[in-house]
């Protein structure tokens, strides 16, 4: 028997954070160059924390070895606790999707931090986001499958598929959403561009929002979210 609710699981990195900012601060702390957000959005997952082929040959001999990379994550976890940003408006909209009262909304996140789900907390909170706003907070190891935690997490609540939605910024969101029988909200302004989503990976292009204004635009409409401003209380 399925609930009344409905599900919002938001993508963290790229999505609802300004990661590449925060990964361009630690890059630069570290004497290393990522290059620009474009070449930075078509570039495959490896080279993404390397910097692109220009940049490759420098930033793997600062790399080599554990202790710099680890020196790498303590500098970004820091960054990401006391100076990245959530995308504009977007605060807004996790604020509405929270006070719905037929609603669940949390993050699911693949964050590379140390400690990710202490790092993310305190990021949230400097935005006057407080744990009690999300019904969850998860975060998943690389190796572990995201339509997997997607589906646990629709059961958990028990909702209807047709009342299930995911938003994220790469094509394996995409691929977690459909696999988890759910409607994907895609961004482009992340770690993918239009480009790369719409034309190497086969995302409709009516689904991708370019910016977060146009994103917020879309899940407001599809979720039938009071106006901005008009925030209501949960039962």
């Amino acid at each position: 028997m399925y609930s009344h609710h409905r599900l919002m699981i938001l993508d963290a990195d790229g999505t609802t954070i300004d990661a590449f900012h925060a990964i361009e601060k630690t890059f630069v702390h570290h004497g290393m160059d990522i290059g620009t957000l474009e070449r930075f959005q078509k570039r495959r997952n490896l080279f993404k924390y390397l910097g692109g082929f220009k940049e490759i040959p420098q930033n793997v001999r600062r790399q080599l070895g554990w202790r710099k990379r680890s020196r790498l994550v303590a500098t970004l976890t820091e960054i990401y606790r006391e100076e990245a940003v959530i995308f504009p408006g977007i605060e807004s909209l996790i604020r509405q999707l929270a006070a719905a009262p037929d609603i669940k909304v949390g993050i699911v996140t693949r964050n590379i931090t140390n400690e990710p789900l202490a790092t993310l907390t305190r990021l949230f909170e400097r935005h006057g986001l407080t744990p009690d706003v999300f019904d969850f907070l998860i975060h998943l190891p690389l190796s572990d499958n995201k339509v997997t935690a997607f589906c646990s997490l629709r059961d958990q609540f028990a909702i209807n598929p047709a009342r299930a939605y995911s938003c994220g910024d790469e094509a394996s969101d995409f691929r977690a959403a459909l696999g988890a029988v759910m409607h994907p909200f895609m961004v482009a302004y992340g770690f993918e561009n239009f480009e790369r989503l719409h034309l190497k990976h086969g995302v409709p292009a009516e689904i991708i929002a370019q910016t977060p204004a146009e994103l917020i635009t879309r899940v407001s409409h599809a979720l039938n979210l009071p106006p901005s401003g008009a925030v209501e209380c949960r039962v």
